[in-house]
């Protein structure tokens, strides 16, 4: 089930609640609409974003505008989802 967690240039950057075991490293995805499965996947890592894939398709300025916008979030990010999953940690 998703969980929203920030609009931006119209696209939902959400988790997803049950995210299996062992939990994966903090990441985010990423649609315009409605969440999806197959959404962009990015990685919250200690170096910055990282893509994992552009599975919605979303056209390269939007793309690098949403990375940025992640980047400059990700300290709220990775507190979020440390409230929502008890723990977190980073994708080298």
């Amino acid at each position: 089930m998703p969980k929203a967690l920030l609009d931006y240039l119209g696209y939902v950057i959400y988790f997803w609640i049950n995210e299996g075991a062992p939990l994966e490293p903090v990441h985010v995805h990423v649609v315009k609409g409605k969440p999806a499965q197959n959404a962009t996947k990015i990685w919250l890592t200690k170096e910055g974003v990282k893509l994992e894939h552009n599975n919605s398709n979303i056209p390269p300025k939007d793309l690098k505008a949403l990375l940025d916008f992640i980047g400059e979030n990700q300290s709220t990010i990775i507190r979020v989802w440390l409230n929502r999953f008890g723990e977190a940690k980073l994708k080298r």
